[in-house]
């Protein structure tokens, strides 16, 4: 992973890359490394992901994973780390009409960083539904629901490929894959 920061990259920093490589995800998350951010933190990563069934040229649910670091810590943080996630994903047109959906989105990601044991200090965020019709020329699409969860927050230490775990669940959760049965292990990908 390539990262963005002054100089020589501090220890800790390093061994949060190396823990970000040993996460293991689900076969149906694609990861890949983006230019991160540079002018937020002095060192950050920057990975997306699309959740994609095999054979299936169209992905169910995308989604942005930063880690940024300053070895001096920030105030807003609560630390030295911080993680800033995005999802979006299409949803049934039926789910749409639902008055809790951004709740029920938000709980997603409470249960995937609890489900991955994660801690999360200062965690925030928001969800965004869009309802999309469409009319004249294009009135026999169907109507299309887009739901976005961003959220950011402040994990205890560098061990974060937890977190990247945490947050490809909410990945595939957004996408509709049910849950991994209990006892089956997602075997690491091969480099």
């Amino acid at each position: 992973m390539k990262t963005t920061g002054p100089g020589a990259t501090p220890a800790e920093f390093m061994r949060a890359l190396h823990s970000l490589r040993a996460a293991r995800l689900r076969p149906e998350v694609q990861l890949e490394e983006v230019p991160a951010p540079g002018r937020i933190a002095p060192y950050s990563v920057a990975l997306t992901a699309e959740v994609r069934l095999p054979r299936d040229d169209e992905g169910l649910a995308a989604g942005r994973f930063v880690v940024l670091h300053d070895p001096a810590g920030q105030e807003a943080w609560d630390g030295t780390f911080r993680v800033v996630t995005l999802v979006r994903g299409t949803l049934e047109p039926e789910v749409a009409a639902d008055g809790l959906l951004a709740e029920v989105a938000w709980t997603w990601l409470e249960d995937a960083l609890d489900g991955a044991g994660v801690v999360a200090h200062a965690a925030g965020g928001t969800v965004t539904r869009v309802l999309s019709q469409s009319f004249g020329a294009l009135a026999d699409r169907p109507d299309e629901v887009e739901v976005e969860i961003r959220a950011s927050w402040t994990p205890p230490d560098g061990d974060l490929g937890p977190h990247l775990s945490a947050w490809a669940t909410l990945l595939c959760t957004t996408a509709g894959l049910p849950p991994m049965p209990d006892g089956v292990t997602v075997l690491s990908r091969r480099h």
